[in-house]
């Protein structure tokens, strides 16, 4: 066990105001997810744009909001899905990971979703829950679907720039968040319901092998969700549950920070921006708030205050 890290508390950004909430609907997603409640809104994949402008996607509604620099948020787009993971490409467009419909595709020039990959040849996806893509354009995505330690029937997928779509692990318990080191030798992955993120090594052809645990957490509602990584390669999680954000050294997983949410428990996604691409972005989930928490310039010493 290590000692507990210096701790902060984050700021918020942004809120989605009362004109976007909805209320007065049914969706699936929110029966399953949260029943008897009332949720106006659920964010998660915040990923910015060229221009430097914060995308959020509201899953139960599927909607997609864009954040300018100074706070203003903005619909842009609402169709018939559940959108959770969410990346720009350098063309401008964005991939969705959906656990609806799948990958889908996002045009914001042309307002448009449209199906990418649907399927895993004949056999529908569980459930599409987070990307992360690769510096020469594959695209790894989880299937979470509802699996959990009862049924650890989740998939990691990648889908190659020559299209060409890989199942690299199977029978894992509620993948969820994924992201690779700096290298791309290795892809972490959050396993949510084993409170756990796993290291993936990705060996030089292109499979996975000695698949272990990199951190166990503990506590929470649920369990690690959105995972980023900094400068120095150090990796962030997301506890969903918990209401807090922990970065662990790259090298042994030691807890470096814990960053506190103001708002509520429903810490989700995470995402690097801002002038220096050092402030960290954070969706508190349930009640439509996007935080901030800045980060140590590199080599400098973490202080709690």
């Amino acid at each position: 066990m290590f000692a507990a890290p210096p701790a902060v508390t984050a700021e918020v950004f942004a809120t989605i105001p009362e004109k976007y909430r909805t209320r007065g609907r049914r969706s699936d997603w929110v029966d399953v997810q949260f029943a008897g409640q009332e949720i106006t809104c659920f964010l998660e994949g915040p990923c910015f744009d060229a221009a430097g402008n914060l995308w959020v996607v509201d899953i139960p509604w599927g909607r997609l909001f864009r954040i300018t620099p100074a706070g203003d948020v903005s619909l842009e787009v609402e169709y018939d899905g559940h959108p959770n993971g969410l990346k720009f490409m350098a063309d401008g467009r964005a991939f969705i990971a959906d656990a609806h419909n799948g990958l889908m595709l996002f045009d914001p020039a042309k307002g448009t979703v449209e199906p990418h990959v649907t399927r895993d040849l004949l056999e529908p996806f569980l459930g599409l829950n987070d990307l992360t893509v690769a510096r020469n354009g594959d695209i790894y995505f989880t299937d979470m679907g509802l699996s959990g330690l009862q049924n650890p029937n989740g998939r990691l997928y990648r889908l190659t720039v020559a299209g060409r779509l890989e199942c690299l692990l199977d029978n894992l318990p509620s993948p969820n968040g994924l992201v690779l080191n700096r290298a791309e030798t290795v892809l972490y992955l959050a396993c949510t319901r084993a409170n756990a993120v796993w290291k993936c090594p990705i060996m030089p052809d292109g499979q996975m092998r000695k698949v272990g645990v990199f951190v166990q957490l503990s506590g929470g509602t649920s369990g690690p969700d959105g995972l980023a990584i900094d400068e120095e390669d150090n990796l962030v999680v997301c506890h969903n549950g918990f209401g807090a954000v922990w970065v662990f050294s790259a090298v042994v997983g030691e807890p470096l920070l814990r960053i506190n949410s103001p708002t509520g428990i429903h810490t989700t996604n995470c995402a690097f921006g801002g002038p220096d691409n050092r402030t960290l972005f954070i969706t508190e989930s349930q009640s439509g708030t996007v935080l901030t928490a800045p980060m140590p310039a590199p080599g400098r010493k973490l202080h709690s205050r």
